[in-house]
């Protein structure tokens, strides 16, 4: 996707998935299914919902400007769709609350406590911009 968007990729594996033009973190996320989507997972669970919400506008979410959600054939790209972080936040965060509210409860049987929550192709196709 980076070569295909004009993107430059960073030289180690921490950050940002990619640079855009104007020099500016971007991420991305891709699939191999029959429809477009994009799951965040493995969202560190922070000590109160404030401090979650912080954490996902400034950290993890809202720190990349725009999101690339890219659907693959093989290797070869059959779509690729630009979100804004701030529509993805708003997609994102009643998820994440719901989820939130499910593993920081007391009884929680999860064994893995960290959030996720995905971006389905309706909402791509309605907030996104379609680059390919």
């Amino acid at each position: 996707m980076a070569s295909h968007l004009g993107h430059t990729v960073p030289k180690d594996y921490s950050g940002a998935d990619a640079y855009n033009k104007f020099n500016k973190p971007v991420e991305y996320k891709s699939t191999i299914s029959k429809n477009i989507n994009g799951t965040y997972n493995g969202i560190s669970v922070q000590s109160s919902w404030e401090a979650q919400l912080e954490y996902l506008e400034t950290e993890k979410i809202g720190k990349y400007p725009e999101h690339y959600y890219g659907r693959f054939n093989g290797t070869v790209i059959e779509e690729i769709w630009k979100v804004d972080s701030k529509d993805v936040l708003d997609i994102l965060i009643p998820k994440l609350k719901r989820d939130y509210d499910r593993k920081t409860n007391p009884n929680s049987k999860h064994k893995d406590p960290r959030l996720s929550g995905s971006i389905s192709k309706r909402e791509i196709y309605k907030y996104g911009t379609q680059i390919l």
